[in-house]
């Protein structure tokens, strides 16, 4: 349980065992002292892993992107990410849902304008695990048992429809975001979702980014060698209805996915790897 606690910091939540170690203490100087294997740092946002007491976390800061930075986003209609309570906002909603994905440990916020502010998030880190790009990198040259192919379609189609349903866009929506879960073999597949910097949580997604999602991640695994009947049992699942209802009720939502593959393909040609 996130513990939210008061204190000169605008927004606080820590949780074990960082309610210990850093009540009353100046959080974010002891955020900016960690370090470890760097991920990302691009735009004032920076990813890393780290450990403490032998427990491994990944830790992201956000550093305030300035006015110019949001303007231009917001110019080409892209809402900026500009701090961490938006992947906060998305973690607690998919708790709620009961989508698996990060458990927060940690979150500060400071700062007196969405161009300035800096914030911070801590999340244990998921393992045994291993995202989907890489357990599908050598599937077009050696396909997976049929049956485990069947059920990681089913259980990938319940988690993001649920998620939707849940009114979570991703925003991201690629496979390397989803984390199968690899430490029991026999038991049921279990898929987490993780990098929910840019989800927007609202009471139902839009159908802009419901197709946005569903589109970055049929092209994220347009290379793995997935047939047509493969994509219509991720949709007939997502969409919970029949194949043929599915056909007739959704057939201009399926256009519209079409057409935004056909733009991720062309951005990839031009501009080179999205993801």
């Amino acid at each position: 349980m996130l513990n939210r606690i008061c204190s000169p910091v605008p927004a606080l939540i820590l949780a074990a065992p960082f309610d210990a170690m850093w009540r009353g203490k100046d959080v974010f100087a002891l955020v900016n002292a960690l370090d470890g294997e760097e991920f990302r740092n691009v735009a004032g946002r920076r990813t890393f892993r780290t450990k403490i007491n032998g427990a491994a976390y990944f830790v992201k800061t956000h550093q305030g992107v300035g006015w110019s930075e949001v303007l231009k986003n917001l110019c080409v209609g892209k809402w900026p990410v500009i701090g961490a309570r938006m992947e906060l906002s998305a973690v607690e909603r998919m708790h709620t849902l009961g989508v698996p994905t990060l458990s927060v440990r940690a979150f500060g916020m400071s700062g007196g304008t969405p161009a300035s502010s800096r914030s911070f998030l801590i999340t244990d880190e998921l393992t045994p695990t291993t995202d989907l790009e890489v357990l599908t990198l050598d599937w077009r040259k050696s396909p997976p048992p049929i049956a485990f192919k069947n059920a990681l379609i089913d259980e990938l189609a319940r988690v993001v429809g649920n998620m939707h349903r849940g009114g979570v866009s991703h925003r991201d929506c690629y496979l390397c975001h989803f984390l199968l879960h690899t430490g029991a073999p026999q038991a049921p597949i279990k898929l987490s979702v993780i990098d929910l910097h840019r989800a927007q949580v609202r009471r139902e997604v839009a159908g802009r980014w419901l197709i946005k999602d569903l589109a970055a991640l049929a092209f994220s695994a347009a290379h793995i060698g997935l047939s047509r009947r493969d994509y219509l049992r991720f949709l007939r699942v997502y969409f919970q209805c029949p194949l043929r209802e599915l056909l007739i009720e959704q057939t201009s939502t399926l256009r519209a996915i079409s057409k935004r593959m056909e733009k991720f393909f062309k951005r990839k040609e031009k501009y080179g790897d999205l993801l």
